[in-house]
């Protein structure tokens, strides 16, 4: 039971003393002591106060003011009682402040005009409305200041998951009764106007517990809210976390897919991957099933900046692209930017993946796990100190020989192949303003297509980084790392011709960044970058002693990027957000190194040659680099209905060097340099967004135009790898991009699911005066990857709580091929025509897969929770060609057709939870 002290003092008004880490109330009983005061407080209020102060022949106000200036505890002094009163947050006050009454004046006609006071309205709040019986008790926000009075303060916080200690991302945060929201960050901090004194704040995401929050602000404060899950994670197939944030902030083109999402999702062999299901929202595609990377709005593969932990992972998947490279287990989730830029990333046309881990279980040892008919997996929480810190760790294998000789190739029945990745991360929170968060990760594949060589490629990276929030205001992130991707080939032939080759591209980077709230319109997003390439761009090795093979080594490859950022997001008012951000990229190649410099106007060849310049260790090659424009707008016509609009231009300093139709595990990256130039583009994005029935369904349309230039392609017969002087092999030309993207979503309910469809053209030219830097006479032809319709469903039916089914369908335009359409005899040589490069298509794609989940019981108290995906991936045995090829028998030219998966594929996949 609370109660006021009162104590009995007799001394004169000067005192000293001196308190080093006391209680409150002790200091207070100290001074009573001392003076002839009676002190009145209420004592189990100050139980976590501490007091450090030395004073010398001071007056009793004066140290008050010390004491309590760190405290949110105000003081009032009835001189004429010798009272001196201990008040939490409030203030007590002899006489009304200026203002406090409206003051009336005459109008025309005798009526009245009620003049606006000039100092907030008072705070009346009734504790028993809210006892402290209640889950979550009133939080007294902030200190009254009679000098800082003003009818709004800012509240300023983080949204963490109770249980595991994670933020929660884009949780909506509303002052009740207010058309007043905020959208917590990948990190789960917000900040937002709250009005003076008593106000109630609704809490809202998808999984998580709805909740209310009573908040009495005195002044600028914190709160930082601990929230628990809520039994809406039950609504499966949900791409984004906060079905109110498409409408809400000024981003186009974001999407952000939940791990936990995708598990019901019927996909090859079982296995939960949340870049297929990325594949099925609208504007992203690959080339063809099997295909490694993906293409975002009519980009290149490379064009794509894979964010792991905040390191770049260069090859996020496994077995030419059937599976990812990421365990589903660690993977908390991922953010994808195919519009609106966020500022602080660059060096990539089309898009980000920003991928993220879990933080560990930081109060019990939480694990989980799966057998499947390719892989197994198993991930584990180990807490380290309870409440603060984890560790997480997450190992994956393959066990994939036999669906090579369960493939429709003859030439693959004796082919093997395996992967592995691993992943260990740790977190630490080491007090409410610091977190530290680090990540290491490695990736290996190894096959054997043929019998004689054994491919194997491999990725690494190390992330440190260091949350701290400065002010109620300010936070800043510091991030340190490291990545590496390499391929190797071990070749071993018949006669002395075993070698080893190799390949290898290595990056550091640095990374500081601040976010300031300026005031309840303006936040400011601004830091630098740096990063370091070293390229090993190939090598070949004899392989024992009798190998005639003779060795190839090319020169490494250096270079600095750096970049320097600044972002601002403007409120302009409740329905109008303005998010304008400018970016200077900067790009240096580095010595050692040789260059070949070519006659101007010519092509480059060897006999353009016009001298071969030598550059010692850290000379610059070659400096590259310009400013960068992030804006974007939203306007809220009704709370659930809003227009988007953003337009962003980019750098690209780096290329991939590759003459296959789709992407490989095999293909090179090359610096720019002196002979070939950063790719650049821009990108306009216009869109409506609508949601319905509280965010139950979406709807959004969106457009985009995007131009692109120093593209690379490759001339024909090109040799690229452990080329030289590769430049002579490649051209640079422009291209273009656009469309229009539909989704419409069900997030909740015993059905849910999407239905996308994009249309979309990507298409390139390679002009010159020369024919033979000239591709299709000049003329704009289309990509590899050039789909024009593309259409997913993805739907999941639940029975009961336990029992769903799942389905899957996609249907995508054939992509472009170019085809022989003759012969001709030279020189008693037998020779093929071809078509324009892609101006033909392969027959069209379509797949439908099926899938059945079943939960274990959901009973509280038991050792494991399970759930059971049995599915079937290509139900309707379509042969969906993966690409056509030609051979010439008897003088015929023949066209043959290669596919991936040309039956159904049924799995059953068991996985635990702990």
């Amino acid at each position: 039971m609370s109660a006021f002290v009162i104590c009995h003092g007799q001394e004169p008004t000067n005192i000293s003393g001196n308190y080093t880490n006391i209680p409150l109330k002790d200091a207070l009983l100290d001074i009573e002591s001392k003076t002839d005061y009676r002190f009145f407080f209420l004592d189990d209020r100050m139980e976590d106060e501490k007091v450090t102060l030395r004073y010398n022949a001071m007056e009793v106000s004066e140290v008050l003011d010390g004491i309590l200036e760190s405290s949110a505890y105000n003081y009032y002094i009835k001189e004429d009682e010798k009272r001196i009163f201990i008040i939490n947050n409030s203030i007590i006050y002899d006489e009304l402040p200026d203002g406090f009454f409206n003051d009336l004046e005459k109008g025309e006609g005798d009526s009245l005009i009620v003049q606006k006071s000039n100092a907030p309205p008072p705070t009346f709040y009734n504790e028993e409305v809210s006892p402290k019986e209640k889950k979550y008790p009133v939080a007294r926000i902030g200190k009254s200041d009679p000098n800082n009075l003003q009818f709004e303060y800012t509240l300023s916080g983080r949204a963490v998951n109770v249980v595991t200690r994670e933020p929660v991302p884009d949780l909506t945060i509303r002052v009740k009764d207010m058309d007043r929201f905020v959208i917590t960050d990948s990190a789960g901090n917000f900040t937002i106007q709250v009005p003076a004194g008593y106000n109630k704040l609704v809490v809202r995401a998808m999984g998580i517990a709805s909740t209310e929050r009573e908040v009495i602000m005195y002044n600028d404060g914190n709160l930082d809210l601990l929230l628990e899950e809520g039994l809406q994670q039950l609504d499966e197939v949900v791409v984004q976390a906060d079905a109110a944030r498409n409408v809400e902030d000024a981003d186009t083109g974001s999407e952000q897919i939940d791990s936990e999402a995708s598990k019901n999702i019927p996909l090859v062999l079982g296995e939960r991957d949340i870049l297929q299901v990325a594949k099925a929202l609208p504007g992203i595609s690959s080339a063809g099933e099997g295909a490694t990377g993906l293409n975002v709005r009519g980009g290149k593969t490379d064009q794509n900046l894979v964010l792991l932990d905040d390191a770049v992972l260069y090859n996020p998947q496994h077995f030419f692209g059937i599976f990812q490279a990421l365990n589903p287990f660690t993977t908390k989730g991922v953010n994808i930017y195919k519009g609106a830029m966020p500022v602080e990333f660059g060096g990539r046309l089309s898009s980000v993946f920003d991928i993220r881990t879990k933080n560990g279980n930081v109060e019990k040892l939480a694990g989980e796990g799966s057998i499947g008919p390719v892989t197994g997996n198993l991930a584990l929480e180990i807490p380290v100190v309870r409440d603060k810190s984890s560790l997480v760790v997450g190992a994956r294998g393959a066990y994939a020989d036999w669906i090579l000789r369960s493939l429709d190739e003859p030439s693959l029945n004796n082919s093997n192949a395996s992967f592995f990745d691993g992943i260990l991360k740790y977190h630490h929170k080491i007090n409410d303003a610091n977190e530290v968060k680090a990540t290491a990760y490695y990736s290996r594949d190894a096959f054997s297509i043929t019998s004689d060589s054994l491919y194997n490629y491999d990725n690494r990276l190390f992330s440190l980084r260091w949350d701290r929030k400065i002010s109620e205001r300010s936070t800043t992130a510091m991030v340190l790392g490291n990545s590496n991707y390499g391929f190797g080939i071990d070749f071993d032939g018949q006669a002395n011709t075993d070698f080893k080759l190799d390949y290898s591209i290595n990056e550091t980077e640095f990374k500081y960044k601040f976010r300031t709230l300026l005031n309840e319109r303006n936040t400011l997003d601004y830091g630098i970058s740096a990063k370091y390439y070293s390229v090993n761009p190939g090598s070949i090795r004899p392989d024992g002693n009798e190998s005639s093979v003779s060795t190839i080594l090319i020169d490494n490859e250096q270079a600095l990027e750096g970049a320097l950022f600044l972002g601002n997001e403007y409120k302009l008012s409740e329905k109008f957000l303005l998010d304008l951000g400018v970016r200077y990229a900067f790009f240096a190649a580095l010595g050692p190194g040789t260059q070949q410099r070519y006659q101007e106007g010519l092509p480059k060849n060897e006999s353009t040659v016009q001298e071969t310049i030598t550059y010692d260790g850290a000379e610059v090659i070659k400096t590259y680099g310009g400013p960068e424009a992030r804006v974007s707008a939203r306007y809220l016509f009704t709370p659930d209905f809003s227009i988007k609009a953003s337009f962003n231009n980019s750098y690209q300093f780096l290329h991939t060097l590759s003459n296959n139709t789709t992407v490989s595990p095999i293909d090179t990256w090359k610096l720019s340099d002196l002979n070939i130039a950063p790719q650049t583009g821009y990108q306009a994005s216009l869109g409506l967004y609508k949601n319905f029935k509280e965010n139950e369904y979406e709807l959004s349309l969106e457009g985009y135009y995007k131009g692109m230039d120093n593209v690379l392609d490759f001339k024909t017969g090109a040799d690229l790898f452990l080329n030289e002087n590769v430049e002579t092999e490649v051209l640079q030309g422009e291209g273009k991009a656009y469309g229009v993207e539909f989704l419409a979503k069900k997030n909740r309910g015993d059905i849910n699911g999407w239905l996308s469809y994009t249309y979309s053209r990507s298409l390139y030219r390679f002009d010159s005066e020369f024919s033979e830097e000239r591709i299709n006479n000049g003329d704009f032809f289309p990509s590899n990857f050039d789909r024009p319709h593309d259409v997913s469903i993805i739907t999941n039916y639940r029975f009961t709580r336990r029992y769903s089914m799942s389905a899957n369908f996609v249907y995508q335009t054939g992509r472009p091929v170019t085809y022989p359409i003759g012969t001709f005899r030279f020189n008693n040589a037998d020779f093929v025509a071809f078509s324009d490069r892609n101006e033909f298509r392969i027959p069209d794609f379509y797949r439908l897969d099926l899938g059945l989940n079943i939960e274990g019981n959901h009973k509280k108290n038991k050792l494991a929770h399970s759930f059971v995906t049995i599915s079937v991936y290509n139900v309707l045995g379509r042969n969906n060609p993966y690409s056509v090829f030609f051979v010439t028998e008897n003088g015929e030219v023949k066209a043959l057709q290669s596919s991936i998966f040309a039956i159904p594929i049924p799995s059953i996949t068991y996985n635990f939870k702990f």
